[in-house]
């Protein structure tokens, strides 16, 4: 199952993702887009999704995954990290950062997850 250490490695190995630490949780941004929370006492992360996506997840595995709130088209997720495998994670980060990032690096990028 993932940690915290997981994340931070999966998601630092994306383009132009960029870490702001606050008191209570860390927010990660690709090119002043937020894609990613991290509450490092709770050991969970708050990712974008689609709305669908969102839902699905939360359906499936609400022991795992619970909704954190709506902006638009899209649903954020609560992942609780110890709950779930890093490949998953993996994907999980990379959708985040994808619905976020500027089509010209999405491109660049291609469909290759972070490892």
């Amino acid at each position: 199952m993932a940690q915290i250490a997981d994340f931070l490695e999966l998601v630092l190995q994306l383009p132009d993702v960029q870490r702001t630490d606050n008191d209570r949780y860390s927010r990660f941004e690709v090119r002043s887009r937020t894609f990613g929370y991290l509450w490092e006492p709770t050991c969970t992360v708050g990712l974008k999704q689609t709305l669908a996506e969102q839902l699905a997840l939360v359906a499936e595995r609400p022991d795992v995954f619970e909704v954190q709130f709506t902006v638009g088209g899209f649903g954020w997720v609560v992942v609780t990290l110890e709950r779930v495998a890093r490949d998953e994670l993996a994907e999980l980060t990379f959708e985040a950062w994808r619905l976020s990032a500027p089509a010209g690096l999405v491109d660049e990028r291609g469909d290759r997850l972070p490892g």
